[in-house]
């Protein structure tokens, strides 16, 4: 039996044959210390749940909800720009509550997108990024992005060589899974390169609140006109621990916000509706708990890089997100990511997200979030040290294993 149009188009996913062999040795008793899914493991802040939990009681709470999210929710969304970014927003036309960022990202893509569409697209980047419009039918122009300067350079390059003239950019600072941050100078050349090719910009700020060294990240909506032809994609998942919540946001441009909605109008009614009321509280309440939040994603940054420091694997410290990126071990740079993702996991019980995973410039790389306790940060940091100290001994019988198999 042959695969459907729309299952033929999306490739293997990469991370699941890490995933199986991570449940496979978890099965077997071994204790995994698991850096390879950026899934914040702190709770919750009370207020918001007890939020949830009042609003829940309420007998009308079960009804349906609205597919863009209900209006306090929107205010909110909308008050939030306001305060954070000086950006001010018309909570009924630029702004959409959506079932997470992901959720708003691939209904964007479906909203926007004709086939044969050409988005522009960097790489290495998060999988919905690219996959959200190639099952919408559109075709992706992948630019290296190893480094926000690179990609900027190769936008130009890549509208002059694609055929036909691409439709969208897209944009993700801070980065995931790079985790590189950019300054609204960036934004400012964005848009005007954008303006140039007459293009539209999507900009996901996902880990806008997760960032550790100088100035809070910037919103592309901040330069002058980018309402224009731009939309930001944001969400409550990492700034509040709410990744199950789904809880995002489509901002900005009012054309673009009407068609996600349009396409949203067939497809949902909207989170449960005690939750959009508890990510309202979320948003407009006391936010010591943002700082709290963002102070131990900060120490285990500090505790990551240090420790691995000392075990042998110099990891570049990050200036913003949940993630460190990083390239693999010399001793291991010949095997790839995929390979020494699983020796990781078999030799050392730890796990990473191989970075060709994230597009075909992320191999050589991998990323290691940081959703593990101090401790179990330092333990890892002391197995990877066996596991350098014995890497001689572990790449011999690896390539034992691949010449055999391919025999």
């Amino acid at each position: 039996m042959t695969d459907f149009h729309k299952i033929r188009r999306l490739p293997p996913y990469v991370f699941e044959e890490v995933n199986r062999l991570k449940a496979r040795l978890r099965a077997d008793g071994t204790d995994i210390i698991d850096f390879g899914m950026g899934n914040p493991d702190m709770p919750t802040p009370k207020h918001i749940v007890d939020k949830l939990i009042e609003t829940a009681r309420d007998p009308k709470s079960g009804r349906y909800s609205a597919s863009k999210g209900i209006i306090g929710l929107r205010r909110a969304m909308a008050g939030y720009y306001g305060r954070r970014f000086g950006v001010k927003l018309d909570p009924e036309t630029e702004v959409v509550a959506t079932l997470g960022s992901k959720e708003g990202f691939a209904n964007l893509a479906q909203a926007l997108t004709a086939p044969g569409d050409t988005v522009i697209c960097p790489n290495p980047a998060y999988p919905i990024h690219a996959y959200g419009f190639i099952m919408a039918g559109g075709v992706i122009r992948h630019v290296p992005a190893l480094t926000p300067e690179d990609y900027l350079s190769g936008i130009s390059r890549a509208v002059k060589h694609s055929a036909p003239p691409p439709s969208v950019l897209i944009v993700s600072y801070p980065s995931n899974p790079t985790a590189q941050s950019v300054d609204l100078d960036f934004y400012k050349e964005v848009v005007a390169l954008a303006r140039k090719h007459d293009l539209l910009v999507l900009s996901d700020v996902a880990y806008g609140e997760i960032y550790f060294d100088g100035n809070p990240p910037p919103s592309i909506l901040q330069v002058d006109g980018a309402k224009d032809l731009a939309v930001e994609i944001n969400s409550l998942s990492k700034t509040y621990a709410m990744a199950g919540w789904r809880v995002g946001m489509v901002v900005g441009n009012a054309r673009l916000c009407a068609a996600l909605a349009r396409v949203k109008s067939y497809l949902d009614y909207g989170n449960f509706t005690p939750i959009q009321v508890a990510a309202a509280a979320a948003l407009n309440g006391p936010q010591d708990c943002v700082d709290d939040i963002r102070a131990i994603y900060k120490s285990r940054r500090d505790v990551l890089i240090s420790s691995m420091k000392r075990a042998g694997w110099d990891i570049p410290s990050p200036p913003a997100s949940m993630f460190a990126w990083t390239k693999l071990p010399d001793q291991y740079r010949d095997i790839g990511s995929m390979a020494f993702a699983k020796l990781l996991i078999e030799h050392a019980g730890v796990a990473v997200a191989p970075g060709t995973g994230f597009g075909e410039y992320g191999e050589g790389y991998v990323r290691i979030g940081l959703v593990e306790n101090e401790h179990r940060i330092r333990q890892a940091a002391r197995n990877v040290k066996k596991f350098l100290d014995q890497s001689g001994q572990i790449l011999s019988a690896h390539r034992d294993l691949v010449a055999e198999a391919a025999q």
